[in-house]
């Protein structure tokens, strides 16, 4: 089992879910307001009211499923920002 997590612009929450559902992703979770700072940048507080708030997508799903993602997930992460990443899960 996998757990892929996603840090994107609200804006783009959307189109993340479709593609989650496309690709038969068995659930997800999302956080919203997600602040922090990556290695480049900074978030803040007051970003939200411009709408520049970001969640956090959770998911756990098989292989096969984050590759079906890939296809539709990375383009948008290359054109309006976030991070993706994949690691392994196992229940307790």
């Amino acid at each position: 089992m996998k757990r892929l997590d996603l840090i994107i612009s609200e804006r783009e929450l959307d189109s993340v879910t479709k593609s989650l559902d496309k690709a038969n992703a068995p659930g997800y979770s999302v956080i919203k307001h997600v602040t922090g700072r990556g290695p480049n940048s900074s978030i803040s507080e007051g970003m939200e009211v411009s709408g520049g708030a970001n969640v956090h997508v959770i998911v756990f799903c098989e292989e096969d499923v984050v590759a079906k993602l890939r296809d539709s997930i990375v383009p948008i992460l290359n054109y309006y920002g976030g991070v993706a990443y994949v690691a392994e899960a196992s229940p307790i």
